[in-house]
């Protein structure tokens, strides 16, 4: 089957009325919120739930492949997700590279809004032109590859999605899985647990999406390889060793957090790093597919493969709890995504109990670099067993109940991720007004504060801008969908920005910002919108759709709730002899975003970007 580009086809499931129907996008919303993680937002707030417990049956769960699935693209294997989250109460976007979107698309589909409850658990199988609400009772209360490896032998289709036992039980950071990969933070699984929804299988079949312009589309292609290929990131750094490169950097730099994130360094998390491993240079692929950058990896571990920790995991659940052991590190990862869990959140979760039991405050015994503790610990949270009951509500609803709250590391609820912000001003900002939470890669100015030293870290001037900016452009990569590492190769590898010398590029980035902005060159990403779908955009209106998608989901928050008071840090990082200086830029970045003071879209603004009429 041949899909012309991309699919306006969206199918609606009802769980509770085991019913199923299917409704075409409207062209002027494609035009305006791309497709996958804006086009989802669009679809939450035209099926914004009466009841907003994100428990509860009509919350919605979206599933929406990428633009860019199906068309051979570099990178392009990812999909989104958009519900609300039960973790922090609010709109949360996820993002995944499994084979799921992918399967999605094949079926002629745009996208998959769930609601309702199922009355027993169950999982879908979807055709062509029908949906099977099936028994899942052979694989309930069943781990993630348990799970996957018996539909697939059913079905012959590795285009899964599916929870473990975390997301069953209503673990508030509980993940969902396609293949190797996750729809990871804010607690998805959560909602396809309580909606007693196991999996969704698609039918396997063959199928190919063709771009509406087939030599614009083969031209953006041959210079997005040659771009990842010349890049160092893209093509030695990640591909080599992956995201554990990151750690040379932030332990150098100190912003790696350490202990909870009392400390910002420590030299025993350099032998974190994939290269000073045992494992060395025995890593081997695991990636999305397609992909080009080939970041994830896997190893031979205990007798079996098991992958390689990203970054993220390395920092949160390693250096953050005090553990440095790679060994220890990998089986915790290993144990997270079998039973299907947020490594972020819950790292974040456990250092703050470590540091409350240290305190006497929690009434348990946990200590930091206890990783044995920490492994027994997680199964005990999946199944909300003892203080793993506990553990498994998050950072913030443990410290409102127990107090702590100065070093609950979250914003918004959503746990911190692998950067402190102590180190890097424009994160720390990026932390706190990301719309789900404390995300790092809502802007991810880390990158250009402290990996490529663009930015002096420590200043707060242009640090709005660029946050603004890079929200706008991230929002729109997230709703072709492609891999955000690309933009290591696709922002640094044109001309102007790869040949001008370092110590004038970080000149100009820091004292003219505005300037600097303008000449960021995105134009790969907006050609590649408009060759596949054919719709006659220009580039800065490609970039105004991101700014589009990233006010749609801060007007949605504050009907939920959100405001000036959630745009902040925990009080220990704004207190004392250094404290980050959070309410400069915070104002800076209201007026670029023509927010009031209380951190709400001016009406006028939502009016001008066509998110309302009136």
């Amino acid at each position: 089957m041949e899909i012309d580009g991309y699919s306006d086809k969206i199918l609606y499931v009802n769980l509770s009325k085991k019913s199923f129907y299917y409704k075409q996008v409207n062209p002027e919303d494609r035009k305006l919120y791309l497709g996958a993680k804006g086009l989802g937002l669009k679809l939450l707030f035209d099926n914004f739930p009466k009841d907003t417990d994100p428990l509860a049956s009509d919350n919605p769960i979206i599933i929406m492949p990428g633009i860019v699935s199906l068309t051979n693209a570099h990178c392009s294997a990812r999909f989104s997700a958009v519900t609300i989250s039960p973790l922090t109460n609010i709109v949360n976007s996820s993002s995944c590279g499994g084979p799921f979107g992918i399967g999605l698309k094949k079926l002629g589909l745009g996208g998959l809004v769930v609601v309702g409850k199922s009355e027993k658990p169950v999982y879908l199988y979807i055709e062509e032109n029908s949906v099977n609400f099936l028994d899942a009772s052979d694989i309930w209360g069943r781990d993630s590859k348990y799970s996957q490896d018996f539909l697939k032998k059913k079905y012959g289709s590795d285009s899964i999605l599916t929870i473990a036992q975390a997301g069953e039980n209503l673990v508030r950071f509980a993940n969902v899985v396609s293949g190797t990969r996750f729809l990871g933070r804010g607690g998805i699984g959560a909602v396809f647990g309580s909606k007693l929804l196991k999996a969704v299988v698609t039918k396997p079949i063959s199928s190919k999406a063709i771009p509406k312009n087939r030599e614009l589309f083969d031209k953006v292609k041959k210079k997005s390889l040659k771009y990842i290929e010349n890049n160092e990131f893209t093509s030695f750094y990640y591909r080599r060793f992956g995201t554990s490169s990151n750690i040379i950097s932030t332990n150098a730099k100190d912003t790696l957090p350490v202990m909870n994130f009392r400390f910002q360094s420590n030299k025993k998390a350099d032998g974190l790093f994939a290269k000073n491993t045992r494992f060395g240079f025995n890593l081997s692929f695991e990636t999305c597919k397609p992909c080009s950058i080939l970041c994830g990896h896997k190893i031979q571990f205990n007798n079996k493969i098991a992958p390689y920790p990203e970054y993220e995991t390395l920092a949160l659940v390693g250096s953050n709890l005090g553990i440095f052991d790679i060994n220890d590190v990998v089986e915790i990862n290993e144990l997270c995504n079998l039973y299907g869990m947020d490594t972020i959140s819950l790292g974040g979760t456990l250092a703050w109990a470590m540091q409350a039991s240290s305190q006497k405050i929690f009434p348990y015994d946990i200590k930091f670099g206890d990783a044995q503790a920490v492994k027994s610990i997680i199964k005990k949270i999946a199944l909300q067993e003892g203080i793993g009951a506990e553990l498994a509500q998050g950072s913030m609803r443990l410290s409102k109940k127990y107090g702590g709250s100065a070093f609950a590391m979250n914003v918004k609820g959503l746990e911190l991720a692998g950067y402190h912000p102590s180190g890097a001003y424009g994160q720390a900002l990026s932390y706190a007004v990301a719309n789900r939470g404390a995300c790092h890669l809502s802007a991810f100015p880390v990158g250009l504060e402290i990996i490529f030293d663009l930015l002096d870290p420590k200043s707060t001037k242009g640090k709005a801008a660029y946050v603004v900016f890079f929200e706008n452009l991230f929002a729109s990569i997230n709703s072709l969908q492609t891999c955000l590492f690309t933009a290591f190769a696709y922002l640094f590898e044109p001309p102007l920005t790869k040949y001008t010398p370092h110590f004038i590029l970080k000149k100009v980035m820091s004292y003219m910002p505005k300037i600097a902005i303008s000449l960021i060159d995105y134009s790969l990403y907006w050609k590649l919108f408009v060759s596949i779908t054919g719709i006659k955009i220009s580039k800065k209106e490609f970039l105004k759709a991101g700014e589009r998608i990233i006010v749609l989901e801060r007007y949605l928050n504050c009907l939920l709730g959100v405001s000036n008071k959630d745009d902040t840090l925990p009080n220990k990082f704004l207190v004392g002899t250094n404290p980050i200086p959070l309410e400069i830029m915070l104002k800076d970045y209201y007026r670029l975003r023509s927010y009031d003071s209380n951190g709400h879209p001016e009406k006028k603004l939502l009016k001008n970007l066509g998110i309302i009429s009136e």
